[in-house]
């Protein structure tokens, strides 16, 4: 079996911003819902069969606590921010496992979920659906893969590496140093995705880069100035990669609890609330072609 693992939060955006508006009965906007909704199903109707999906229920995070510049809610459009309780509950009643982070992070529970699966014999696969670069850590091989499902684009562990210059174990590094702008941090002075690959591609993490510039087995445009940037910040970087590195112990249960068996009753009820009363059809379709396929 293989299993999917979708970033619920970076879908809701998505949807939101590629979508027309769409509002309910009592004119509350579901548009990018019913969009995302849309986009989960025909993930299973192409052959999915363990799915979760983790989203933001709360948006700021632990990491908030570290580090005042932190992503957080504020900003978010009221339209958009207002969809993700509606998100969750419309995708319980499809019958789809929801992990509603609070504390932590939806890229948390989507390595939590990876690490569970990608320690499971039985699970061929682990596809971790998002382009988001903070989840290249998680990939491994072939066996735990990102993919990017508007561009259709799958990377496994030469694809980190081709497109960072580093191994995904080296990811938090990397971001420590480069910064997330995403995410609300810095990085280092001077430091760029150049330097950061050809160091951590030699050195791997922060702690095995030497101290002294002359020690380095690597050649680096302004390599002094970035050995002083890191001896001047390296509380600094290592508090960045600590904000980078993604937690894998979420309460995510087992690749069992995963398995889409069918749509709750409720659901009817949600796709009339969304306007697309035909997503039951294609559930219930879906349904028994996999009770006749086992």
């Amino acid at each position: 079996m293989d299993v999917h693992l979708v970033d619920g939060t970076y879908e809701l955006f998505r949807h939101y911003f590629a979508l027309p508006s769409h509002v309910d009965g009592g004119g509350v906007e579901v548009g990018a819902v019913r969009g995302v909704i849309g986009s989960v199903l025909n993930l299973m109707e192409e052959g999915a069969t363990h799915v979760a999906v983790a989203t933001d229920h709360v948006v700021e995070s632990f990491r908030n606590e570290l580090w005042d510049g932190y992503k957080s809610g504020e900003g978010i459009e009221p339209d958009l921010h207002g969809q993700f309780p509606l998100l969750e509950q419309a995708l319980e009643a499809m019958g789809v496992v929801v992990w509603p982070m609070v504390d932590l992070e939806a890229d948390d529970g989507l390595a939590s979920g990876a690490h569970v699966a990608g320690r499971d014999d039985r699970v061929g696969q682990v596809i971790i659906c998002t382009p988001d670069k903070d989840l290249a850590q998680c990939v491994s091989g072939r066996q735990v893969v990102q993919l990017d499902r508007r561009k259709r684009v799958v990377m496994d562990e030469a694809g980190v590496v081709e497109k960072f210059g580093v191994l995904p174990e080296s990811i938090p590094d990397y971001l420590a140093l480069v910064g997330d702008s995403a995410d609300g941090f810095p990085g280092l002075p001077g430091w760029g995705a150049k330097s950061a690959a050809a160091v951590l591609g030699r050195y791997r993490h922060l702690e095995q880069i030497p101290a002294h510039v002359d020690a380095w087995d690597v050649t680096v445009r302004g390599a002094t100035k970035l050995a002083a940037s890191l001896a001047e910040g390296r509380d600094a970087a290592e508090l960045f990669r600590n904000l980078a590195t993604l937690r894998i112990d979420a309460d995510v249960g087992r690749v069992d609890d995963w398995r889409w068996d069918g749509a709750t009753p409720a659901f009817a009820a949600w796709t009339d609330r969304l306007g697309a009363p035909r997503l039951v059809a294609r559930t219930d379709t879906l349904a028994r072609t996999r009770e006749d396929t086992t």
